[in-house]
């Protein structure tokens, strides 16, 4: 598609449709249902070593969904709360939650009890799946939420015995990673299987306006707000992410590593979604912070697709045995959720002999905007063009649409745009005006007609008047051979208003404040070349290991 009123057309790859038609399904189970009959002897997802097929898949999905509508009486549009990190039980409860005709409501299990309430009480959740890790702060909040059902699951409970026996284990008593709790009244996991097993579950229709997801957005930009997500949108979204990977990925072939967790919006809906749709296996790493475990399973594992964000690809090439992993299967890496370093991405390219591309979205459009093309030339450092059925437009202060080369609040309009926050129409009439939602992210339009997002307009540093861009600052700096993980942020300055400050974890301990501003001169005007440098351990990071620039101030 074209911008509102721009003259370019994006030049698609050959194979790539403009347009992608949403009524192809009537909901998200029926994507499900499809991959069921052509896949049902494939494997689906393999957790520590334990994998488990589509045929498999569909028969715990119906336990499952059995279990919510016979013993916990849910009904069509009630809120369960999903909190767990990857692990077999989330696709299980997902896709049961679905077919029960249910809304989801994906919850962080790095929560705080406050954060875990906010959330249950703004979405009104009557049910939650809870891994038990967790279930101590349930405890302190539970009775101050509408939750009436609580399910509590272990780590190994979906493993073949003795290894769910040992895992769990361990994890409790060895590891002494499950605090204690009391929450009498709890199913476990395990539990809801067999009660759901014992009666079949009832079909119910669902549409492309019901609701499937409340996907809180937060974390990076302040109080956690509801995007209502439907079914539409999330078909939407995956059909774009379809036609756009459909020079490169065959169907029945694929497996894609998942080390960002699947109740954040990026993995769901690229990792989980459409790589369902292609009858693909989803590798799911539970612990991606544990590298030495995490490049075990890549070193035993055949994966033709690996996502993540810009950290996660920097962290894995800094381990020692990186080298070790087999990558020759590897067709194509995707990042995204966080701008990726030009240096990060050329030499992740360079040591795995295969692509990484760049894509931008966020949780208000499921969340794919735009990508780099998965074939021929793409453009490190850019978020490449929109993906099919998919409007984009700058704007400057005064709502006009800015110049090819100037900077602009990047608006979009397309079918995987939510429909609003939840509860919160001022909220919504701010965000989305006559169909376009509102980023909040400055970009430019290039030459090439592909987009490169400049920053956040909450993280801009304004310096004597002129606009820098953290991005800019921290990929100017994160090329410095010593550098291993920068950020920019602005602080107060009585001369200039504003002035840069990078905090930066090094690669080298020998790296000297001096060493950091000098390199910067090289490739930043003056007022962008940071005035202050602090060296950290680490970075402030949310649970996808983007950068939290806000803390950092």
């Amino acid at each position: 598609m074209q911008t509102s009123n721009q003259p370019w057309l994006p030049n698609y790859p050959t194979g790539v449709a403009a347009d992608i038609n949403p009524n192809l399904y009537p909901n998200l189970m029926s994507v499900f249902d499809e991959a069921v009959r052509k896949y049902r002897t494939n494997r689906a997802y393999t957790n520590m070593d334990v994998s488990i097929t589509f045929e498999k898949l569909d028969q715990l999905v119906g336990n499952f969904a059995s279990f919510l509508q016979n013993e916990l009486k849910l009904k069509k549009g009630d809120r369960i709360a999903l909190q767990m990190p990857n692990i077999l039980q989330f696709p299980v409860a997902m896709f049961g939650a679905l077919r029960a005709g249910l809304t989801i409501v994906n919850t962080n299990p790095l929560y705080t009890a406050p954060e875990m309430k906010h959330q249950f009480r703004d979405s009104g959740a009557k049910a939650i799946v809870i891994l038990a890790n967790f279930a101590h702060l349930l405890e302190q909040v539970v009775s101050e939420t509408d939750i009436e059902s609580v399910v509590i699951t272990e780590l190994g409970d979906l493993f073949p015995f003795p290894k769910n026996f040992i895992v769990n284990k361990v994890v409790k008593h060895v590891k002494k990673m499950v605090p204690d709790y009391s929450i009498p009244q709890a199913y476990s996991f395990r539990q809801a299987l067999e009660v759901g097993a014992t009666k079949p579950y009832q079909n119910v229709e669902t549409f492309h306006e019901d609701i499937a997801f409340l996907q809180y957005t937060g974390g990076t930009t302040g109080v956690s707000k509801g995007a209502v997500l439907t079914h539409r949108n999330i078909i939407s979204n995956m059909l774009q992410i379809v036609e756009w990977m459909k020079p490169l990925l065959v169907p029945g072939e694929e497996v894609i590593v998942t080390p960002l967790p699947l109740y954040h919006i990026f993995s769901l809906t690229v990792n989980c979604m459409t790589l369902m749709y292609y009858g693909g296996e989803n590798i799911l790493i539970t612990n991606p912070r544990d590298f030495s475990d995490f490049i075990k399973t890549l070193k035993k594992t055949r994966f033709t697709v690996v996502t993540g964000v810009n950290t996660l690809f920097n962290a894995l090439m800094n381990h020692p045995a990186f080298d070790q992993i087999n990558f020759s299967n590897l067709k194509l890496s995707v990042a995204g959720a966080a701008a990726l370093q030009r240096t990060v991405s050329e030499k992740w390219q360079t040591r795995t002999k295969s692509k990484l591309i760049e894509g931008y979205g966020l949780t208000e459009a499921c969340p794919v905007v735009t990508c780099n093309p998965v074939i021929g030339k793409d453009a490190v450092g850019t978020i490449g063009m929109p993906v099919p059925s998919t409007n984009v437009k700058l704007i400057n202060e005064d709502g006009q649409e800015v110049a090819p080369g100037e900077a602009g609040e990047l608006c979009v309009k397309g079918p995987q745009v939510m429909r609003g926050y939840w509860n919160r129409d001022d909220e919504t009439k701010k965000t989305i005006k006559d169909g376009w939602l509102y980023t909040g992210d400055v970009a430019i339009l290039l030459d090439n007609g592909y987009f490169k997002i400049v920053d956040r307009k909450k993280d801009m540093i304004l310096v004597s008047g002129f606009n820098v861009y953290p991005n800019e600052v921290e990929d100017a700096i994160a090329s410095h051979p010593k550098v291993l993980e920068v950020a920019a942020v602005g602080i107060n300055d009585e001369k200039s208003g504003e002035a840069v400050k990078v905090f930066i974890v090094k690669r080298d301990a020998s790296l000297t404040a001096e060493e950091v501003i000098e390199h910067a001169r090289k490739s930043l005007t003056n007022y962008k070349v940071p005035k202050a440098v602090e060296f950290r351990a680490d970075l402030p990071k949310t649970n996808v290991g983007k950068i939290l620039r806000r803390a950092l101030r």
